[in-house]
């Protein structure tokens, strides 16, 4: 992606690895789905990048739900963050002057889409969606396009109420709680996101399930896929609006040349294996934002 921002391209030359003109501090949002430190973890070299290009001390921010990113994101705090479609629906309809969005993670076959994946144990009997009837079944986090808007959604058209469908409908807090939470017998049943690409039992190559199996958190063998959505628009990565201009170009040419300048990096940062990060338009959440105006209307 060296060739994605050209017209910036004089302005990084100028700047070079000075501070960042206008800010002292620069903050970066992890939405929930995995433990604090994991993230943590996944994210330093991405943050270490940051700071060294702009100068300033750069932080990680992990909070424990979505929303403390969106919070974040919306009161200041927060100045940059990968987020799921929802959790950006719910920035722009609160606020449509937040952020910028700026970039999406690109899949290795050059699409830009995920699929929320319904899965329960292997040895629970449960080979469907219709075989998790009356039984206790687990979304991730309210604020979750893969962990709640899409298959809740989607599930609620085909099956009617949720709440009469499955015997318990619960929240478990993000994707890793979910995963572990069925692999455990917490949940019968539960909902979690991946790109559909390679192989189940590695977790497919990016997303939820990948990043669960390279920690050794669960063995993909021991769970079996029940139920896949329609395709999800892979989230926006956005840096917030009111931030100056040549902060914006720095940390999205940073991200957008990742694969290019440190792949284990970027594997990190992507939550596994990806092509890219590419440009991305409002308007690619178009539906994402009807669909959270519709749930939060109701």
């Amino acid at each position: 992606m060296k060739t994605l921002l050209l017209a910036l391209a004089a302005t990084t030359a100028l700047s070079g690895v000075a501070a960042a003109e206008g800010i002292k501090e620069f903050n970066i949002g992890i939405l929930g789905g995995e433990n604090a430190q994991d993230r943590m973890t996944s994210n330093e070299c991405f943050r270490a990048k940051m700071e060294e290009a702009l100068g300033v001390p750069v932080k990680v921010f992990t909070p424990a739900d979505y929303d403390g990113v969106i919070q974040g994101m919306l009161g200041g705090t927060i100045d940059y963050a990968w987020l799921g479609a929802s959790s950006y629906a719910k920035i722009y309809l609160t606020d449509p002057e937040a952020v910028d969005v700026a970039l999406t993670k690109q899949n290795l076959d050059g699409s830009t889409g995920y699929y929320s994946f319904g899965f329960a144990r292997k040895d629970s009997g449960i080979a469907t969606i219709e075989d998790a009837k009356g039984k206790v079944f687990a979304f991730g986090d309210p604020n979750s396009t893969s962990g709640y808007l899409v298959p809740g959604a989607e599930l609620q058209e085909n099956l009617g109420k949720l709440d009469d469908y499955f015997g318990e409908v619960k929240f478990s807090g993000g994707h890793e709680q979910t995963i572990v939470g069925v692999a455990n017998g917490d949940f019968a049943a539960g909902v979690s996101w991946g790109d559909g690409l390679g192989n189940w039992e590695d977790g497919y190559n990016s997303g939820a399930f990948r990043r669960a199996s390279d920690a050794g958190l669960v063995d993909m063998n021991d769970l079996v896929q029940i139920w896949q959505s329609k395709l999800i628009p892979e989230g926006p990565m956005v840096v917030r609006k009111a931030l100056p201009q040549d902060v914006k170009d720095k940390v999205t040419q940073i991200t957008a040349d990742l694969w290019e300048t440190d792949p284990t990096c970027a594997y990190g940062v992507a939550a596994g294996d990806a092509k890219d990060f590419v440009p991305v338009s409002h308007d690619e959440y178009l539906g994402i934002i009807a669909a959270r105006k519709l749930q939060e209307n109701n």
